[in-house]
């Protein structure tokens, strides 16, 4: 890892909503954020331009969605346009994998929840909480 530690935001697009991470190489680890909307309109432009002036991150994080057999999947072309977009930002934009983030997201939340940390779960929260696993998995691989 050369040079200056980054603080990365990742997002996990959705056709209602985009989750929302940022993620630290000083710590490698990830917060939720929470979600901005998307809509037919396109995504909440206004909300992401404020996390990340609020945030200042180096880098943008996008997870892809694939199929479990690695094929694209469906919503593919709206996050290609998504990340062409990302680039009014003028930060380097990367992306990973996302197989079965939301499915992991809500099994963290569920065990959560069973141990007593957390209440009801809601959509919002496992799609902050997949951005959360995308921003892992890019700083997993940034140690490699």
């Amino acid at each position: 890892m050369p040079g200056t530690p980054e603080t990365i935001l990742a997002f996990d697009f959705g056709l209602r909503r985009i989750g929302l991470a940022v993620g630290q190489q000083v710590t490698n680890s990830a917060s939720p954020l929470g979600v901005v909307g998307n809509d037919e309109q396109g995504p909440d432009w206004d909300g992401i331009s404020k996390i990340i002036r609020e945030w200042r991150p180096d880098r943008l994080i996008v997870g892809i969605p694939t199929r479990a057999d690695g094929s694209a999947a469906d919503i593919g072309d709206f996050v290609t346009a998504f990340i062409s977009d990302l680039g009014r930002f003028e930060l380097p934009v990367e992306s990973v994998d996302e197989r079965f983030t939301s499915v992991e997201a809500e099994a963290r939340l569920k065990q959560q929840r069973s141990d007593g940390l957390r209440g009801k779960i809601k959509k919002e929260m496992i799609d902050a909480g997949a951005a959360v696993l995308i921003a892992e998995r890019w700083l997993k691989n940034e140690r490699q």
